[in-house]
């Protein structure tokens, strides 16, 4: 196992500054998870940290000596990307092995490593198989057997689940947190999907053009969010923001009820609330609907847990309430969190 750290790193392409003086620091052993939307540079840091990059400037550490210009074999770091790169020709026996042959490990010692690391992953029995002839869950816990086998002290992995569909992808979460919490090597993941990162992660690090904008766990980050950046990105559906003077006010959509159900009932902050939409999704409703703010009305919504039965009806203009504890407050202009304000 090894701490990987990063201080104040860059990476310009160009006039696109990809990563943007990042300074990051896992635990060693935990599940890091990198979190941000398309374009945010979080597979770009990950690439420095492997090696597949030079930085623009910064220095990256990985068990705390620094790797700057080292290749990613002396990293001692194993990589599974979003394409899991098998080679089609080779059965799954070789293509877990072939970075072991590659090494010079003798035969009897890369047949012992492939079944430990294929017993790990319940593909034992695949490994006379072609790639092929697997499904894709099957060709993900390859890639991922090849990664163990080279005994790495960090773990890499970007989107590695997202050629899965829906169903595949829970159990595949699964999986590999189980996996990581068994052999305990610090692992660092990039995603877009908060579900994933919500779920795996101990810890998650949300970016934002090239910057880290919020690292903490999952309960920190969704509860506690730094600048309304992260209070919009997590939750889905995501925080409503109304506007207060010089301030916004934040609050989540499942603690935005009606007024008078048992869910809520002390120290309560009271809105008027237009609705224009009501869902059902059997679990819970989604209602949306307006909240007056400073300029004018601000699109809101609420989530109602089907053991809210109260009537609602687009059209209605009802009272719906929110805990003052659950508010949160922006500065409007720079977005970042302040203290509480008068409402």
């Amino acid at each position: 196992m090894a701490v990987v750290e990063t201080r104040g790193l860059k990476k310009q392409f160009g006039e696109v500054k990809a990563v943007d003086g990042v300074d990051l620091s896992s635990k060693e052993g935990e599940f890091l998870v990198l979190l941000g939307p398309s374009g945010c540079g979080k597979t770009t840091l990950l690439r420095l940290i492997a090696g597949l990059e030079q930085p623009t400037a910064g220095e990256v550490l990985i068990g705390g000596q620094v790797v700057n210009g080292l290749p990613p074999r002396a990293r001692k770091i194993a990589m599974v990307f979003q394409s899991y790169a098998l080679y089609p020709h080779m059965t799954v026996f070789n293509n877990i092995a072939f970075s072991l042959k590659a090494q010079g490990v003798d035969k009897a010692a890369r047949q012992e490593k492939v079944e430990w690391a294929t017993s790990i992953l319940g593909i034992d029995k695949l490994l006379q198989r072609r790639p092929r002839q697997l499904s894709g869950g099957e060709r993900q816990r390859v890639a991922l057997a090849r990664c163990l086998v080279r005994e790495p002290t960090v773990f890499l992995l970007d989107e590695p689940l997202s050629n899965l569909d829906a169903q595949l992808r829970a159990s595949a979460r699964d999986e590999l947190q189980q996996l990581q919490q068994r052999i305990g090597i610090t692992t660092i993941y990039v995603t877009h999907d908060q579900v994933e990162a919500m779920g795996m992660g101990d810890r998650i690090a949300v970016m934002y053009q090239g910057q880290i904008r919020q690292l903490g766990t999952p309960r920190e980050i969704y509860d506690e969010p730094g600048d309304t950046f992260v209070a919009t990105f997590l939750g889905s559906p995501p925080m409503n923001l109304v506007e207060r003077d010089t301030h916004l006010i934040g609050f989540r959509p499942e603690h935005f009820l009606p007024k008078g159900v048992p869910e809520v009932q002390d120290n309560l902050v009271t809105f008027s609330f237009p609705v224009t939409r009501v869902e059902y999704l059997g679990a819970d409703r989604l209602v949306y609907g307006v909240v007056a703010g400073t300029s004018g009305d601000t699109k809101t919504m609420a989530r109602l847990p089907s053991t809210v039965t109260v009537p609602i009806e687009p059209g209605g203009d009802y009272e719906f309430v929110v805990p003052a504890k659950e508010l949160k407050f922006f500065d409007r202009d720079t977005g970042l969190r302040t203290g509480p304000k008068p409402l």
